[in-house]
């Protein structure tokens, strides 16, 4: 190599060497500037995890949705980030098919740090009545285990029943509920509850006493909700008196409210009835405008 090319080999390796170092350093600026989540711990558990959670499926179904359809790297580099800035609860769910890319995020995300929430989709085993109990019991499970399996976990921080639409879903599900129990009991699982999709189905879970978990729908305009929201906000107290943990979902109606984030999440932060939030980011981005938005508006005291 001639001398004049060796030098403007070093200098071009010099500049990129400092280009590298600037994009590194913006990074790390731009991480200083999004503040981390608080961490919370659920009602009624010793459950601890950050007050915000990343949602994993978006238009799931089919055991896929918006999010597993990015990828394995591109939703594992999602949690790593989430991860990264704070965010330490996973909201997961056989129904979105997530359970195996969390797995791979936790081959760098310490299991201990993080709070998984996941779902159980009864609807796979077909229709609730008539039913067998003990196979509907043995089905259940069977599934726990493989969650477990599927997240090479000896135990998940939360299981929900999957959408519950009906106030008759305690006695459709009580073998599932029944399986659930006895997998806590054996420290599988730390705790119990439902996700609602029907308002009624929603006052039987303030009240039952199997639920340690109650996630809800709720945003100020009531998109994609199961009541107005006044209803929906005094069932949500209700099921806060009871010392149960509320989880809010659909924050942003489900991306029907994306121009009015602000007021979403300072809603969700004064209502002092959520324990904590999960919202569906799909990048980056999304994830630190959430925390931005609720650094902004710091949560209101629980009202119990």
């Amino acid at each position: 190599m001639s001398g004049l090319d060796r030098r403007g080999f070093l200098a071009a390796t010099a500049g990129a060497a400092a280009y590298l170092t600037s994009q590194q350093s913006t990074a790390r600026a731009a991480a200083a500037d999004v503040p981390a989540p608080p961490e919370v711990q659920l009602a009624g558990t010793d459950i601890k995890m950050s007050r915000v959670g990343l949602g994993t499926g978006m238009h799931g179904g089919n055991r896929q949705s918006d999010h597993t359809r990015m990828g394995f790297e591109k939703l594992v580099a999602l949690m790593q980030h989430g991860y990264d800035r704070g965010v330490t609860f996973l909201d997961l769910a056989d129904l979105y098919g997530s359970h195996l890319y969390c797995r791979e995020a936790l081959r760098s995300i310490p299991r201990e740090k993080v709070a998984i929430m996941t779902k159980l989709w009864w609807r796979y085993d077909g229709p609730v009545e008539p039913v067998a109990p003990a196979h509907a019991k043995n089905i259940a499970r069977t599934t726990v285990d493989r969650f477990r399996h599927e997240l090479n976990t000896d135990y998940i921080d939360m299981v929900l029943l999957h959408c519950a639409t009906t106030p008759l879903w305690t006695k459709q599900l009580a073998p599932y509920m029944d399986a659930l129990s006895e997998a806590k009991d054996k420290g599988h699982v730390k705790a119990l509850g439902v996700s609602c999709h029907n308002f009624e189905a929603m006052e039987v879970a303030a009240e039952c006493p199997w639920v340690d978990v109650l996630l809800a729908r709720i945003n100020p305009r009531g998109a994609k909700m199961d009541g107005p929201v006044d209803d929906v906000v005094r069932v949500l107290r209700k099921t806060k008196e009871n010392g149960k943990a509320v989880i809010g979902m659909k924050i942003y109606g489900e991306g029907t409210l994306a121009d009015h984030k602000d007021e979403c999440i300072r809603f969700a932060q004064e209502l002092g009835m959520l324990d904590a939030i999960t919202v569906g980011a799909m990048n980056p981005e999304q994830i630190d405008e959430t925390l931005s938005l609720m650094a902004k508006y710091p949560a209101a005291p629980m009202i119990c």
